[in-house]
Parts: C-alpha cells; structure tokens; sequence
C-alpha cells in the first residue's frame, strides 16, 4: 500500500511527521509524494492562524480529488482545536487530537474508508505523554529534525498552541542522545532541535537546555545542530556563549520578536520589553558580527494603532538582524486576544504585512551581500536545478555550487559570491568528507560555475 503526507506549519510538525512516516514505512508502506495517488492521506495541521484552519481544509480536498478512495486522517492541531469541523467534510474518515496523533494505527487496520468519519480526540488537559521523538525524514538523508519539547506554559494572548498541546515537556537529555546517535548511525549530518518552546526544555525534570546543548555538542559524528527558534527571554548570557563557542552549533539565531512597541508586547502578553529585545540582539551581533538572525513579527494586533505600527516599523527597521517572518493576525477562537479593544481593518493588517515583508526582503538582501568573499562551511543537502546543487552556511545563507554526486550530505568550506534572488552563487574551497574525491575536481569543478 502507498501513503502519502501533507504538513502544515512549524518545524515541529515536520518532525512528528517524519516519525509518522517511519511508522508507515516499518509496517511495509510505500511513502510517495502527496501529488501522487495513494492509499492512505495524512495530513498533519496547523492551527496558528486562521488562514493555516483554512488552508487544512483546502489540502484535504486536494487529497480527496487526487486519491478519490485513499484513506484520510487529519491529525495535529487544528484537528485537537476543532476536530467536528474537521470531520463535516467529505471524504475524512479519522481526525486524531495531540494524544492519539502517533497511534494511528490502534485505531485504523485495514485502512478501508468509514462509512462515517470516527474522531479520537482527548482533552488538551489530560495530554501528558510527548510521543516519539526520533525526526529523519524517510527520504532526506541531509539534516533531520529532533523534537526535544513540547508544549508551552507561556499562555500569551493570541495563542492557540497550549490549547492544542497542552503544558510545556520535555524528554531527557539521554533520550536525545540516544536517538542522535542513531541519526548519526543513519547518516545524517545536521540536526536541527525543535519543539513548541525549545528553550523551556528540561523544566519539567530539573535540567536545561543549555546542559542538553552540551551533551549533544559531545556526540560523535553530528558536524552541525541548529536549534529552530527560541524566546528571548530564555536567552541568557551563558547560553549565548556557549552557543557562539561551540563549533558545531550553527551560527543562527531565530528569535521571535512578534511586536516592537511596550504596549502591544504587554497586550500580548510576552515576557520581555523592547528594550530587552532590542539589547539582546545587539549582544549577538556584538560578540558574532556575522551570526543569521531570524525574527518573528505579527501585524495587526488590537489595538496597533498607525502611531503604534510606525513606531514598531521603525523599531524593527533599526534591529540589526537578517530576515523576518511576518504573520498577519488573525482572531483564534478560545483566546483572550479575541475580545481586547481596537480591532484593525483586515485590509490594514494585510497593508502593514506587506510593508514589513518588503523591509524584510530589504534586510535579508543586504544580509547576504555582506556575506559575499566570506569563507563559511555549508552541508550541501541536493539538487537546485540542473548540474547545480545547494545547502545552507552555518549561519543561514541559501548557496548553489557545482553538482558532483560525492558532494551530497558533505559539509563543504565555500567563498560566497553574488546573491541573486534566494540564493547566493558559492565557489568550493574544500570539502571535509569524500575530500579524496572531490578536491582534485574543485578547479574544474568551479570552472564549470563560472
């Protein structure tokens, strides 16, 4: 039988996916791309916005139409949120909640459609368990997602994920390096740490993340760790130090910011001021020049008031940081944020998006040209497009070198040169695995570039 998965959403999802699809994969299932036909549809939501509810919903119909008989469960947490939506549409014939998203198999057998959709759903309270944690991908051999944590006790204002993942856990340290070894064991290169809120790890049984980034800095064979994104108000100076210092974790940083004003960061109920924030960037930037900084934004929140959204603009315009993800607000049902004063107009919330994705296209740009004649290391991950290949620096620029075969899932020391819409076109200095192979090649091989 073929199965076939669809992910919506952060980093995290993609990492229990993969450990979905390892599920299917030991049982005998062929794993095909989601565009082909199948047997079976999994599709794993999001439910951070209502445009991710909305884009579910249009991914199970795409199911459907491709794989009119295919077996559809909808699993992750909009289906926690509002599983009886989820199960109105045609064709759905299983909706599991945050408990019984990875024993899928306990509730379906044959995999023949139900005549009605069956929901598995148990209250977001009685949710304790953190289910499996080991994260390659079947197909990518490159980098792999290790889900460390999961949940979030920080109940900011316009959240949904405590709703849909209940309270902050996490597994311990010796289960994280049991299963990076085994990623090692498998082949990968780079692992890249995730969670709901990855700097919250270890609270629940008396460690820190900060102890979990140094046994895994420890394992053999791992070259590259890059954790997903963390708060910045559990970003201290020790952590930060010992981050910049190692020289396996990547030089990339993704912070969330999601407001620049004291008004509307007390609104949303973060943990930190402007001030702090704009502090803590300016440190990285002090002690690592060079250092990705990515930066999450929300726009339109109640109450961002024109005065208020200029004064945010500029506050992000000054940050010295890399690029921006800009989410546009959106009301979720069961949050506080829902019924605070000072709506702003959807075509607002949509124009002051827009104009922060142009800043941050603007500092992403200039981010990558200050990169060009440096010399950085890149895991070269596959095929960009013809006889080209690309990966990621350590601090976060997209390359393209010359495709050779032995250069797939080798980390490479690269010269960027000029950047050119996504990427930045690289020169091979030298190659720190199948160097034997490739390093008689690499004038030829950059010749060919040029």
């Amino acid at each position: 039988m073929k199965a076939s998965f669809y992910t919506l959403g952060c980093k995290l999802n993609y990492a229990e996916t993969a450990s979905l699809e390892r599920q299917f994969k030991a049982r005998g299932f062929d794993i095909v791309p989601f565009s082909e036909q199948s047997d079976v549809c999994i599709i794993n939501t999001c439910s951070v916005t209502e445009r991710a509810d909305r884009e579910a919903r249009q991914i199970v119909r795409r199911a459907l139409r491709t794989s009119p008989e295919a077996f559809v469960a909808v699993v992750g947490c909009y289906a926690q949120l509002d599983p009886e939506v989820i199960a109105s549409i045609d064709g759905v014939d299983m909706v599991l909640g945050a408990s019984e998203k990875f024993r899928l198999f306990d509730f379906a057998d044959s995999f023949d459609k139900f005549s009605s959709p069956k929901v598995f759903v148990s209250l977001i309270t009685s949710v304790s368990d953190f289910g499996p944690a080991y994260s390659g991908g079947v197909d990518d051999r490159t980098r792999a997602f290790l889900k460390v944590q999961d949940g979030c006790d920080f109940n900011c204002s316009f959240c949904t994920i405590p709703l849909a993942r209940g309270e902050s856990r996490s597994q311990s340290i010796d289960a994280c390096v049991t299963q990076t070894r085994e990623l090692v064991t498998a082949g990968y290169k780079e692992i890249i740490l995730t969670g709901v809120n990855v700097g919250d790890f270890g609270k629940n049984n008396g460690t820190t993340f900060l102890a979990l980034l140094k046994e895994l800095n420890c394992v053999d064979g791992i070259e590259r760790i890059r954790v997903s994104s963390i708060e910045p108000n559990l970003l201290n100076d020790e952590l930060v130090d010992f981050w910049l210092a190692s020289e396996k974790i990547c030089n990339h940083f993704h912070i969330p910011l999601q407001n620049g004003t004291d008004e509307i960061l007390r609104k949303m109920r973060r943990r930190y001021t402007s001030e702090y924030y704009q502090n803590l960037i300016h440190t990285i930037r002090q002690k690592a020049p060079d250092a990705g900084i990515g930066v999450d934004v929300i726009v339109g929140f109640p109450g961002e008031t024109e005065q208020l959204f200029e004064q945010n603009f500029a506050f992000i315009h000054e940050l010295p940081v890399s690029y921006l993800h800009v989410f546009t607000y959106s009301e979720r049902p069961n949050t506080p944020s829902v019924g605070f004063p000072g709506r702003v107009e959807p075509r607002i919330r949509y124009s002051h998006s827009d104009k922060l994705r142009i800043l941050g296209q603007m500092k992403k740009s200039a981010f990558y040209q200050s990169q060009q004649g440096q010399v950085r290391p890149v895991l070269i991950e596959g095929t960009i497009e013809e006889n080209m290949l690309s990966g990621y620096t350590d601090n976060y620029v997209r390359v393209r070198v010359p495709y050779h075969p032995a250069l797939e899932n080798s980390v490479a020391m690269v010269r960027i040169g000029e950047f050119s819409g996504d990427v930045c076109e690289a020169e091979i200095v030298q190659v720190t695995s199948s160097q034997s192979i490739i390093t008689p090649m690499l004038p030829v091989l950059n010749a060919a570039a040029r």
